[in-house]
């Protein structure tokens, strides 16, 4: 896809109402050092739209970036961060339950998982959580670039074994560095636009 405009629109905490979009919405979920702002600016040809830092915990909103006019990519708040309080983890979980809940736009939901380790009990959660939500997700495998190429399908076994993923949930290698991944992303985030517009 071609972005020609990209921009922060909305940033919702945890009284903030959502927006009520009327363009197709994708979101992205993932543990705190993920990669989940990186990701995002890779997609989106930016340096630094989607802050990035090195504190873990860092987006406590879900912000709202629209693409081109036509969709918003949502970065939700990343979990599993120790240094957070328990409450606010509790209310990070209820803004993003309501936000999977409520959103009559959102068409998918990204989970973002290291390729480099076996999934966290956090991450085996979220995976879970999704699915409750009536959702399948996507699954990108970050950091590509910090394995050897011969380890990549052994590695992505372990996540769907970790996971327990249905047969046909997509699994996407992604590196920020190398940018591999980002075409089949926008593959998958383009149909739903597609479908928007029909």
């Amino acid at each position: 896809m071609v972005i020609r405009h990209a921009e922060l629109e909305t940033v919702c905490g945890i009284t903030s109402r959502l927006p009520e979009n009327t363009k197709p919405e994708v979101a992205f979920s993932g543990k705190s050092n993920v990669g989940k702002s990186s990701l995002i600016n890779g997609l989106l040809n930016r340096k630094s739209l989607a802050r990035t830092s090195s504190q873990p915990g860092k987006t406590q909103t879900i912000n709202f970036y629209n693409v081109n006019r036509e969709l918003y990519l949502v970065d939700l708040p990343g979990y599993g961060y120790a240094k957070v309080k328990q409450e606010i983890r509790a209310k990070w979980g209820r803004m993003i339950e309501n936000y999977l809940h409520r959103s009559e736009q959102l068409k998918a939901v990204f989970l973002l998982v290291d390729i480099r380790h076996e999934p966290s009990a956090n991450d085996k959660d979220m995976y879970d959580w999704i699915v409750h939500q009536g959702y399948d997700p996507i699954i990108i495998a970050t950091k590509l670039d910090k394995i050897k190429r011969s380890q990549v399908q052994k590695q992505l076994k372990i996540l769907r074994e970790g996971l327990k993923t249905g047969p046909d949930t997509r699994i996407i290698p992604f590196s920020a560095e190398t940018k591999q991944g980002r075409e089949e992303i926008w593959e998958i985030i383009g149909g739903y636009v597609e479908e928007a517009s029909v």
